[in-house]
């Protein structure tokens, strides 16, 4: 006997004890795939045979076989389960996470049971027990499937369970290794002559032949798939019956019943039904056909899939709609599901079903494509999409081309059917924002709360742990801005290697040393301009940002820090600064050359002190004037009393008096105030994204080179970053940088950026590092004190770590390009935020801020 067992079901062994159960179970199944009821006992008594732990032993068996279950996996129940009151639990427990409930039976001799047992010492029960087991399975055996099992096999000698087969079989719902492309086509409802359009548009070839038949030419490779309610309202259902059905017969597409096939199948049955929404046309239609028309018509939507599950769980069609717990699994509530949505059971004042939105609340990796209820504009929510848009109401029937994500519709000839609720209003109008950017308006905690593991393009999978998105989430609910502009925070960088040159502790060859031993060829070399990290989002009109962030915004645009707190407190200033970059965005060319009506750069905005100035007054002026104030007091009492021995000490205080007004100098030099936008500089570096676009693929000469445009239309504000290619095979060309980062500290520059000529660049480790600084001798003063100079404190500086922050800066790389790849592929906000979250997150992690 082979048994053909679906790949997703919960197996009952039944039988009585010494049947061979387990023996067959660890020949068919995998050990992970297998509970056994002797193996529960154990684990909760250390005895497998202890029957007073049979409760326990039961209660753990049912909490893996839950969990297995709601995972998707195949689960074999090895225990004798040959009482009905054993089955029902386990058949309930199927019917809740919607798996099949099937069983194999061991009708085997009760002699063949007793003579095994008698064999095994560790069975000590007398042979009562066997009786009375075969005795409960014979008088079982008629009602299995009654119980609700779907599929029952059963043995009843030696001979046929040795010579027993298994093939696991997809269920009927899996299709995943069909991967298209696809051509998904919403309700119909009987328009014939829209649905030949449609499929010509489309690429295919539409030929009438002889008997009425359809012949149908696919585009090469495509392949359509029909999403049900094929039937009823329109005047054609036959003529659409008979293309679906040859096309599916032809294996030219798939089909899935829509609730109007249902109803039309309970009728041909010869089920007494009500002859509404439309019934009554495809009735007095089929009428008008063959008795075989009408059977082959019964034996189509008879044998139609509630839903399928395409190209490797990426996509899934159903008629309604379906939950990401329901994907691919076969129940009838799955069905039910699956051809009407969510619904409350309630109708409204037009007789309609209440339904629920399920897509609000759908959490699911894969795309879901339905239709069901007429909508005026397709329009993408969490990553489902009805493309229902009321053909037969006098809308437009409407396909979408998968996985290019797009939707080519014709426009219904005529109004076929008075809808029961108005559909196309006159006086209605379309929302200005999308349903996705309706829904974004509200955000989910549980979607950022707790450990999170974020996949990324880049860097694989990323660990936030729980402490830390606490941390995010008060940062985020607290100061930052709205949550719709937030799409990307930058990364953090490290420094380059600890320089072992004379008084340095970070210098250019090291910077280069670092990419050279990683297969980098060549790098660029950016001026770091001393100010603060900022983010633009700017957008060509308020009407973009409207459009794309579903921000009602007169600034047309925000910019905010790298922490995704607002940036400036007087938003006249920001404006300002926001409509001469967009002026200059005008003048340069940029919006017709990207072709885009918005984009986010980031930026350094100076001067440092138009957001550090509570930092300058607290922190770095204190230090300056105490130090000078106790130094030279001290050094004036030394100066005053000359003596050898405190020469020594003398010259030490001038060396840090020294030291204290390099220190000040520093931070005076970043230092200026602003009465209005001709006080700012913006040093855009990076143009990061722009519509349908994250520019990680273009070098950073290609970003350099437009964001220069930028400058040169308006210098006074927008600050180009000046920057040097070296090549690292060659000495003289890294020589002429070393020169240029010197001349640059040597005038109180902060120092450069050193960086792969591509965006992204890997090693055979993995990603290389995205950036890293390279600050000069004075600046670092400020991070390390005003005489971090000392040798004996620049030994100890030597000794720090870079590890930490190194694999900080490229999670945070990756994370970052990760959130902006899913904004622009227009995904749910809060798959952007997972990522904008977790960079937060990181920046808790306990790293050196002074690196």
């Amino acid at each position: 006997m082979n048994i053909p067992m679906p790949e997703f079901a919960l197996v009952l062994l039944v039988g009585a004890s010494g049947s061979g159960k387990s023996t067959f179970a660890a020949k068919h199944f995998k050990p992970t795939e297998v509970l056994s009821s002797d193996w529960c006992r154990a684990a909760v008594s250390d005895d497998p045979n202890d029957q007073a732990a049979t409760k326990e032993a039961f209660e753990l068996l049912h909490y893996i076989a839950a969990k297995r279950l709601r995972a998707m996996k195949l689960t074999v129940v090895d225990a004798t389960n040959v009482q009905p009151e054993s089955r029902k639990s386990l058949i309930a427990l199927a019917r809740e996470h919607d798996a099949l409930p099937v069983a194999i039976v061991f009708d085997l001799p009760e002699r063949v049971c007793q003579d095994r047992n008698r064999g095994r010492p560790d069975r000590d029960f007398g042979p009562h027990v066997i009786r009375q087991q075969a005795q409960q399975l014979r008088r079982s055996l008629r009602g299995l499937q009654r119980e609700g099992l779907r599929y029952v096999w059963t043995f009843e000698s030696v001979e046929e369970v040795d010579a027993a087969t298994i093939t696991r079989q997809r269920l009927w719902t899996d299709k995943r290794n069909e991967k298209g492309p696809f051509d998904i086509v919403g309700d119909i409802h009987g328009c014939y002559d829209e649905l030949v359009r449609l499929l010509e548009r489309l690429g295919y070839e539409v030929e009438r032949v002889e008997d009425d038949r359809v012949n149908v030419g696919s585009p090469a490779g495509r392949r359509a798939v029909f999403l049900g309610d094929l039937v009823d309202r329109g005047p054609n259902a036959p003529d659409v019956l008979r293309l679906v059905m040859g096309m599916v017969d032809s294996g030219a597409a798939f089909c899935v019943p829509g609730n109007h096939e249902a109803k039309l199948l309970r009728k041909l049955r010869g089920k007494d039904v009500q002859l509404t929404h439309g019934l009554a046309h495809t009735v007095e239609q089929l009428e008008r056909e063959t008795p075989e028309f009408r059977e082959q018509v019964a034996k189509f939507i008879d044998g139609l899939i509630s839903h399928f599950v395409l190209d490797d769980g990426k996509l899934i069609v159903a008629h309604g709609g379906m939950k990401a717990e329901y994907a691919g699994r076969a129940s009838g509530r799955v069905r039910e599901f699956a051809l009407y949505g969510d619904t409350t059971g309630e109708t409204d004042e037009f007789g309609l079903p209440v339904r629920l939105n399920w897509a609000a609340d759908y959490r699911g990796r894969a795309m879901v494509v339905y239709g069901h209820t007429p909508v005026r504009e397709p329009e993408w929510l969490n990553n489902t999409i009805n493309i229902d848009t009321g053909c037969v109401f006098g809308g437009a029937l409407t396909a979408l081309r998968y996985p290019e994500r797009e939707l080519v519709s014709i426009s219904a000839a005529h109004t076929y059917y008075e809808p029961a609720r108005p559909f196309l209003a006159a006086e209605e109008h379309a929302p200005r924002l999308t349903a996705q950017q309706r829904h974004d308006e509200l955000l989910d905690l549980e979607d950022v709360m707790g450990k999170r593991i974020v996949t990324t393009r880049l860097a694989g999978k990323v660990t936030v742990r729980e402490e830390n998105a606490a941390a995010a989430l008060e940062a985020m609910s607290r100061f930052a801005v709205d949550p719709r502009w937030l799409v990307y925070l930058p990364p953090t960088m490290s420094p380059s290697e600890t320089s072992a040159l004379p008084g340095l502790l970070e210098h250019p060859t090291d910077a280069f040393a670092y990419y050279r031993g990683r297969g980098v060829g060549r790098v660029v070399c950016e001026e770091k301009h001393m100010g603060s990290r900022a983010v633009v989002v700017l957008c060509a009109d308020p009407a973009a940002a409207e459009r794309r962030f579903g921000m009602q915004s007169a600034a047309g645009g925000i910019v905010y820090t790298r922490t995704g707190r607002p940036f400036f407190s007087d938003s006249s200033l920001e404006a300002a600064l926001l409509d001469r970059l967009r002026a200059a965005a005008n003048a340069g060319g940029l919006w017709d050359e990207l072709e885009t009506d918005w984009m986010l750069l980031d930026c350094e905005l100076m001067p440092w002190s138009l957001k550090a100035r509570e930092l300058i007054q607290q922190q770095y002026a204190p230090v300056g004037a105490a130090g000078r104030v106790a130094l030279s007091e001290e050094l004036a009492t030394l100066d005053a009393r000359p003596q050898p021995e405190l020469a020594e000490l003398a010259a030490k205080r001038r060396t840090q008096v020294a030291d204290i007004e390099a220190f000040s100098e520093v931070y005076r030099r970043y230092t200026w105030d602003v009465n209005g936008i001709g006080d700012v500089r913006l040093a855009p570096f990076h143009l990061m994204a722009s519509q349908n676009r994250v520019h990680s693929d273009q070098p950073h000469a290609w970003h350099l080179k437009r964001l220069g445009r930028l400058a040169s239309t308006d210098g006074s504000v927008i600050a180009a970053t000046p920057s040097m290619e070296v090549d690292l095979a060659d000495p003289a060309s890294e020589q002429r940088v070393v020169e240029w980062w010197e001349a640059l500290t040597a005038r109180g520059g902060e120092g450069m950026v050193v960086k792969p000529s591509d965006f992204v660049a890997r090693w055979k480790s993995g990603m290389v590092q995205p950036a890293l600084k390279v600050r000069g001798r004075e600046y670092l003063r400020l991070i390390y004190g005003p005489d971090y100079t000392e040798p004996t404190h620049l030994e100890r500086l030597r000794e720090r770590g870079l590890g930490a922050k190194r694999s900080l800066a490229t999670r945070e790389f990756a994370l970052g390009l990760e959130g902006l790849e899913r904004f622009v592929h227009e995904e749910p906000l809060r798959r952007v935020h997972e990522c904008v979250f977790a960079v937060l997150a990181l920046e808790s992690e306990p790293v050196d801020p002074r690196l």
